[in-house]
């Protein structure tokens, strides 16, 4: 019994992580005790390697950071992260290239 209920329970949040990826493809997180911004992008998985752009914009509307990132096989997630001191304050924008897809989230550094 306890087999089948862990086995159910897999099953259900791998589904409920493919259908959450699929709405929430980038979030971040700031996390204020390690002085860190984290910034994951979801993908659905392929097998092939695969190259997507990140793109911090800060409050201003400038690129504060674009960095290429390479995605293995099989891998359905990456993420980046910075330091939050020296940061500007106000809103800033995180955006993902896949290919000719776009992905946007906005986080608030106070």
């Amino acid at each position: 019994m306890k087999k089948f209920a862990f086995i159910m329970f897999l099953l259900f949040t791998n589904l409920f992580a493919q259908e959450e990826a699929q709405q929430d493809r980038v979030d971040c997180v700031i996390l204020e005790d390690e002085n860190s911004i984290i910034c994951k992008y979801n993908q659905d998985r392929v097998d092939f390697q695969k190259k997507v752009v990140f793109e911090w914009i800060d409050p201003d509307n400038e690129l504060s950071r674009s960095r290429e990132m390479t995605i293995p096989p099989q891998h359905g997630s990456i993420y980046d992260f910075r330091y939050k001191d020296g940061r500007k304050k106000g809103t800033w924008l995180f955006r993902v290239k896949d290919g000719k897809d776009v992905y946007e989230t906005k986080f608030e550094i106070k």
